[in-house]
């Protein structure tokens, strides 16, 4: 049976796995953050790329804060996303420290636009994407506002997922445009979804 829309089995799969997210105690979420990290900055596709493009974690996300600070200190380049006004489009842009971003869309917190460099080229880098669900072909469920959708069809580099065990599912519904990521790390595993073309 063909489904036309999936909008409400997208709102339903949200409202699960935010309140999987939100039944973690500070020490569990902490001790997986911990794993995950360790799996990122020790993943080949870390090691390799000298551009790292993140997302800017919040309360409920896989931390990335101690992954933005470790790149920094492995001499990488760091960009991050800034929301451009009126749109559901964004740019990203290099930062020097977390002392560079602002409270931004969303309370999100986004690079100062005055402080710091726009990112042009997108043929190469790390692109770690955040989601409140990925799938075990690399499928995301983000937020539904698109916004990473949008960008990674013009990003050329790898693409990271990062996430919990307990947020991947077997199969997420999925549209002809969406990407799925290269690489999908959780506390428990490291998989390598890259298709040889």
């Amino acid at each position: 049976m063909t489904i036309k829309d999936i909008r409400p089995i997208k709102k339903k799969l949200r409202e699960k796995y935010k309140n999987i997210r939100f039944a973690m105690t500070a020490d569990e979420k902490a001790r997986l953050d911990e794993k995950v990290f360790s799996r990122v900055v020790n993943s080949w596709a870390y090691r390799q790329q000298d551009i790292i493009l993140t997302y800017v974690s919040t309360d409920i996300e896989v931390d990335t804060k101690a992954i933005i600070q470790r790149a920094l200190q492995d001499g990488k380049t760091v960009a991050a996303p800034r929301c451009i006004d009126n749109t559901r489009l964004m740019d990203f842009y290099i930062i020097k420290s977390l002392d560079d971003l602002e409270s931004g869309y969303f309370g999100v917190l986004e690079p100062k636009p005055e402080k710091c460099t726009k990112l042009s080229d997108f043929s190469k880098g790390l692109c770690i994407v955040p989601a409140l669900c990925f799938d075990n072909k690399g499928y995301r469920l983000g937020y539904g506002k698109g916004y990473y959708d949008r960008f990674l069809v013009q990003f050329e580099g790898e693409i990271m997922g990062i996430c919990y065990s307990s947020c991947v599912c077997e199969s997420l519904p999925y549209g002809k445009y969406d990407r799925n990521v290269d690489i999908l790390i959780t506390e428990k595993t490291c998989i390598n979804l890259k298709k040889d073309s």
